[in-house]
């Protein structure tokens, strides 16, 4: 089996997704599936479709190109505000684009009329997180100006956190993202049908049985593919944690000293390490490293202890066993190490499903 690679279980998957729709229906909210992580996958895309979610989105256009070029069918929403130089095509492409500059809904709003087209804008407000976001007393003017745009439609107000700063949501930001969407609707007339609360990390929040209000979406990428909320990344009842395995190959398998030896500079990384002598050791190399995965991010099997990495190789302790030749380790990932992982052009994705399509 070619090495390494990346195991991709789409039973549990979807599994893992159907459980987050039927829990999220009972309160009312519907769940877009994020395939950012996914690089667009369309065999995942359309796992996420029939387990229930009601669309799609992701960051990248160059995703969703590739899933409509895959005939994926589904409304797909641009998560990440777009680049103006691409505006074409978000419209083209993408039905709906999360946003909040006015430059860029008017560029937007251009290329809609040359394409003969309507595209669909959720304003981005901000909570407190401090990445994407109108500040709330701005909304009001920006919803002015948008709704003046022709080829243009207003679908509603999101909002994001946990991501930068690790502001978690809660009852006090969730409802007053509701009291703007009331405002809107006051000041203009019906006009926010969604209110998309956040991502993975609202789980907590609109499954604890909190005052759920205007919001009626959430994003869900992480909790669906790992199967962990993502305040604390603990598993969620119910869910499988290991729908995503990356396995490496061992290169070299020695026994070496635990300090190195010679005048100690910076690492390739820029690092400075301090080595503490624990005397010999089963020390084993595998096939991947930096440039594949976020070291930091593999969660190593029992018995072995990641001692550290370089551009091409991970380095373990193999313990009293020394790791053979051509052996394989595997590994379970977060998120960062699966989005490093899925992009790497030298780790192999490998899906497996036993569901029918």
């Amino acid at each position: 089996m070619i090495a390494p690679r990346l195991e991709i279980d789409l039973d549990k998957i979807f599994q893992n997704a159907v459980t987050l729709v039927e829990r999220l229906a009972e309160r009312g909210i519907s769940v877009t599936g994020v395939t950012k992580a996914t690089l667009g996958s369309p065999e995942i895309a359309g796992t996420l479709l029939r387990a229930g979610v009601k669309a799609l989105g992701d960051s990248r256009i160059e995703n969703i190109e590739s899933m409509r070029h895959a005939h994926v069918p589904a409304s797909m929403t641009l998560i990440r505000s777009p680049m103006i130089s691409q505006a074409d095509r978000v419209v083209a492409h993408a039905d709906i684009s999360f946003n909040t500059e006015l430059d860029v809904i008017s560029k937007l709003s251009s290329a809609a009329c040359d394409a003969g087209r309507t595209h669909g804008i959720v304003l981005m407000v901000e909570l407190g997180d401090l990445r994407e976001g109108i500040m709330p007393r701005d909304l009001e003017k920006t919803v002015r100006e948008t709704l003046r745009l022709p080829n243009i439609v207003i679908k509603g107000i999101g909002a994001n956190l946990a991501c930068r700063s690790g502001v978690s949501p809660d009852a006090n930001n969730m409802a007053e993202l509701s009291a703007l969407a009331d405002s809107i609707d006051s000041t203009f007339g019906p006009t926010v049908h969604v209110v998309s609360g956040g991502n993975s990390a609202n789980l907590l929040w609109a499954l604890s049985g909190a005052t759920i209000g205007r919001i009626n979406d959430l994003r869900l990428g992480e909790s669906i593919l790992l199967g962990r909320e993502t305040l604390h990344r603990q598993p969620i009842d119910g869910l499988h944690t290991d729908a995503m395995t990356l396995i490496a190959e061992v290169v070299e398998s020695k026994i070496k000293p635990t300090q190195p030896w010679g005048e100690i500079a910076q690492t390739a990384f820029g690092e400075e390490l301090c080595a503490i002598d624990q005397g010999n050791i089963s020390q084993a190399i595998l096939a991947i490293g930096r440039q594949d995965i976020d070291p930091g991010g593999l969660v190593a099997p029992l018995g072995i202890e990641l001692l550290g990495a370089s551009s091409d190789h991970l380095v373990v302790d193999s313990g009293p066993n020394p790791l053979p030749i051509g052996a394989e380790v595997r590994f379970q990932l977060n998120y960062g190490a699966l989005v490093r992982a899925m992009t790497s052009p030298y780790v192999a994705k490998i899906i497996r499903s036993h569901i029918p399509a």
